[in-house]
């Protein structure tokens, strides 16, 4: 062992590692630390962090939605769809990221783990099986549909509270990204022969 001062006090430092730590969390969920210069007051960043949780548990329910539809898809546009819903997998783990962060730059503390989001997500949970693509599909345009709305409910919120930074989040990356997998996802439910034009 080697003796070093840190701070003016001996100390003395071990190379071993300390397993099974604990200790009281620095931050309780729920709560936004005080001291941040962002100009938004504490009433707000509380209204904001919390709205924003619920946008955040309903995306990654939406991000693992489409990851279970990439590996389960099934049927003659199982190349299309296999590669279109990791794709937009990709995307929403973007918006995941983005409105996790948005919500640690209000000081807010950001829902992470699967058993928080099953017990805070408004969108439906799908069975462990396999489901036909048009059962897939629709359940990806029912998550959407939730994410849109609550996307122009916050938005217009934070932009009557002056939080001009969320508004931009959840118009600029949320809304507008949902919409357009939207679009794509439903016209893969149009009912167009693949092969013979209708007179």
């Amino acid at each position: 062992m080697q003796k070093k001062t840190i701070a003016g006090s001996p100390r003395t430092v071990n190379a071993q590692p300390r397993f099974h730590q604990r200790a009281p969390e620095i931050q309780p969920y729920g709560t936004v630390t005080h001291a941040l210069p962002l100009e938004l007051e504490e009433p707000v960043r509380l209204e904001m962090t919390e709205q924003l949780n619920q946008l955040l548990a309903d995306t990654m329910t939406l991000r693992d939605l489409y990851k279970k539809s990439h590996w389960q898809v099934a049927g003659p546009t199982f190349y299309q769809l296999h590669l279109l819903f990791d794709k937009h997998h990709g995307e929403q783990a973007e918006l995941v990221d983005t409105i996790a962060e948005r919500i640690q730059t209000l000081g807010g503390v950001s829902l992470t783990m699967a058993h928080d989001v099953a017990e805070t997500t408004q969108i439906e949970r799908p069975p462990r099986g396999r489901e036909e693509v048009a059962v897939q599909l629709s359940r990806l345009l029912d998550a959407h549909q939730i994410i849109i709305r609550q996307s122009r409910t916050l938005a217009r919120r934070a932009s009557q509270l002056g939080d001009d930074g969320t508004n931009d989040v959840v118009v600029s990356d949320v809304l507008r990204t949902n919409e357009l997998e939207s679009w794509f996802v439903s016209e893969h439910l149009v009912n167009v022969p693949l092969v013979e034009a209708v007179a």
